[in-house]
Order: structure tokens, then sequence, then C-alpha cells
């Protein structure tokens, strides 16, 4: 059961929304202040956030941004009653995934959070698993922090680890070598040569069997996608 956090200070919206979608079988829990939101989401993340532009205690694309910085791939959609296209623009800036204009059919929220939820590798239907991230035959456990290739469970050392879960968190988008360092080396302010990326990209590919849907975007990094 997917669970999401919807941002939004009108009552009979959110009560409106969540009822819908609680019968599509999501989980839907409301927070009518930012504030409340961040606390939330400090303590568990939800598989999907829906956020308002205008809300009592400051605005939701200060939200929006706070979340790219804590969480890249947490899927996010704008549902406000601001839809002018310079809104739209600075939403989709701000890291939103998808904008949704009030008012709204319900039928079609809902299909575009199955598709951000299918991205992220669970949809609605509950087909998915929490703490799963799968890509091309590849599985990433991060609650029991394993990894397993065509089902067979693969062992890897802890930065080829860390450098694949960036990489599934990050699906259908391209993560830049500078990011991958700093995260993953560089977290303590130590030097690491470029060269170790290659090095531990290499030895993660040969242990996963060369799979291709990792893909080398050459003089700029690395992207996880779905092959063909």
């Amino acid at each position: 059961m997917p669970k999401i956090y919807y941002v939004e200070d009108d009552a009979a919206i959110a009560r409106f929304v969540k009822e819908y979608l609680e019968q599509k079988g999501c989980q839907v829990e409301i927070f009518s202040l930012l504030e409340t939101a961040r606390a939330a989401l400090r303590q568990e993340r939800p598989d999907l956030v829906l956020v308002d532009w205008n809300m009592p205690d400051g605005q939701g694309d200060g939200l929006c941004r706070w979340i790219r910085e804590q969480w890249p791939a947490l899927p996010l959609i704008f549902l406000t009653v601001r839809g002018e296209s310079r809104d739209i623009v600075c939403g989709f800036e701000n890291g939103a995934d998808d904008y949704v204009v009030k008012p709204f059919e319900l039928e079609v929220l809902y299909s575009r959070i199955q598709a951000l939820l299918r991205r992220a590798g669970q949809t609605a239907s509950g087909t998915g698993e929490r703490g799963k991230l799968c890509c091309g035959g590849l599985t990433l456990d991060a609650e029991r922090m394993r990894v397993f290739s065509g089902g067979k469970e693969v062992a890897l050392s802890q930065p080829e680890y860390q450098l694949l879960q960036i990489l599934m968190e990050n699906k259908g988008r391209t993560v830049t070598r500078a990011r991958l360092l700093e995260q993953i080396w560089d977290s303590g302010g130590n030097f690491v040569n470029d060269n170790t990326l290659t090095v531990t990209m290499k030895r993660l590919r040969e242990k996963l069997g060369n799979p291709a849907c990792i893909r080398t975007i050459r003089s700029f990094g690395y992207r996880m996608e779905e092959t063909l």
C-alpha cells in the first residue's frame, strides 16, 4: 500500500482527495502546515508527496527544494490553484516531478500518481515493496542492504553498494561524477582521486554481470535506466 503525504491547508479539499485515494488502495496522511510535513518527513519517508503552493506558514516551493536536497528521487507533485505558465515552470525548476492545477479530476490525479510510482518502482496496486529498488533484473533491498542480480544475491563492498543505491534512487536521471564522488567518498572532506569512481564502477559492473541498465554518460556521469 503506497504511503502518500498530502500538504494542504484546505480541509475540504484534503479530505476529498484523501477519501478518493484511500478507496484506490493508498494510505494518505494530511499536513496543514509545512513545518509539520517536514517533521514527519524527517521521521519517515513516504512513497510520494503532494504539495500545495500557498500554505499558512510559507510557500510550497521551499518545501519542494528542501525535499529534493534530502531525497532526490522522492516522487513529488504540486497540487495548486496557481496555473500560470511562470508558476508551472517555477514548480518544475524547484524539483517537482509533475504539476496539477486546481480544479482537477481525481481520476487524472490518480493516473499521474500511478505513473510516478511506477517510475519509482512501486504501483498503487501494491505490487511493489517498500525499501526495494528494481531495474533491469537488479534488485536492491535498502532495508536489509542486500543486492540481487537475476534473483541471485551479490556481495558488494560498501562503496559499490552506495554507488548502486544512488543510481537506482535516481533511476532515469543522470548522476554526475562530481556528485557521486562527493556523496560516497568526500562527505568527510577527504580528497579522492577521480579514478577511484571509475575503478569502483568497473568492479560493480563485473559483479553484477555487466548489466545494460547502467549507462555511462561520457565526460559527465552515469545513469540507471530500464532497457528493452
